[in-house]
């Protein structure tokens, strides 16, 4: 069974809410994103989203664009970031790890040359934010093939029959953009996400992690009350661009951010 599936069972198990932070590989440099992945991990994460930096991240806001550009600076390819996967795994292979990011490096790569490699790192998911399912015909079946879940999105403004079809190709969990824009926006409407993730259930039955907008202790609990998880990306990318120069002290602000979202998403189930 993909890490993934085990990670939402064991979750489901002990009724907890999923904490998934996502940090850009290779930013501020390739040597301490490894580092971050079990800094991330030691403070409550229970999966691992790893962005794959990209000169054109159309879907992301300034600090994932600045994170992008930091890392594209030390050349960070995808042949670094799958090395960056096997050594985190020397020392943890339980926690599911995610790659986040766009087609173009894949394709240069080759598909069936990155399915390969991903699986043989370690991978066990992979969200391509400009692949939808109708156009995942060559790359989910090599997905599939080698036992890497591919991870989709839906947006606020995605119709029910389009949400049927993302829903039905959709692996280990759907990513829901809980607002209009790009990441690193705010302005959470939780009784809206609420209702939309009531009409995702009745289409799927993979967990519903909500991202985007998620930046504090305070977001992730108000989230986790409706969603089967909590994805926070540009709250931690802060942290790593506040101290740059500094990077343990970067590894700590993401440990106290961690912590505190986890102890929001798991104090409402200790009262």
């Amino acid at each position: 069974m993909n890490r993934i599936d085990q990670r939402f069972n064991t979750l489901k198990d002990q009724r907890r809410t999923a904490l998934i932070p996502y940090i850009t590989a290779g930013d501020p440099s390739p040597e301490y994103t490894v580092g971050f992945m079990h800094a991330l991990v030691e403070a409550g994460a229970d999966v691992v989203e790893l962005g794959m930096p990209f000169s054109d991240p159309m879907a992301d806001g300034p600090v994932i664009q600045k994170a992008c550009e930091r890392a594209l600076k030390h050349d960070v390819r995808l042949t670094h970031i799958l090395a960056m996967v096997k050594e985190f795994r020397q020392q943890d292979n339980e926690t599911p790890v995610v790659l986040m990011g766009y087609l173009n490096p894949m394709e240069r790569m080759g598909l069936q040359a990155f399915a390969e490699q991903a699986a043989a790192s370690g991978v066990d998911g992979v969200l391509v934010v400009d692949m939808p399912p109708e156009e995942a015909d060559e790359i989910a079946p090599l997905f599939k093939e080698h036992h890497l879940h591919s991870i989709f999105l839906v947006a606020p403004t995605t119709s029910k029959e389009r949400a049927a079809i993302i829903c039905a190709h959709g692996e280990g969990y759907l990513y829901y953009v809980s607002l209009k824009g790009v990441t690193g926006a705010a302005n959470l409407d939780v009784a809206s996400i609420e209702r939309q993730l009531d009409s995702l259930r009745q289409l799927t039955s993979i967990p519903l992690c909500v991202g985007f907008g998620i930046r504090d202790g305070a977001t992730a609990a108000a989230v986790g009350q409706v969603a089967n998880g909590v994805i926070v990306g540009s709250a931690l990318v802060s942290r790593i661009a506040d101290n740059c120069e500094h990077p343990e002290q970067a590894r700590e602000g993401l440990k106290a951010l961690m912590s505190e979202m986890r102890h929001g998403l798991d104090a409402p189930d200790a009262e």
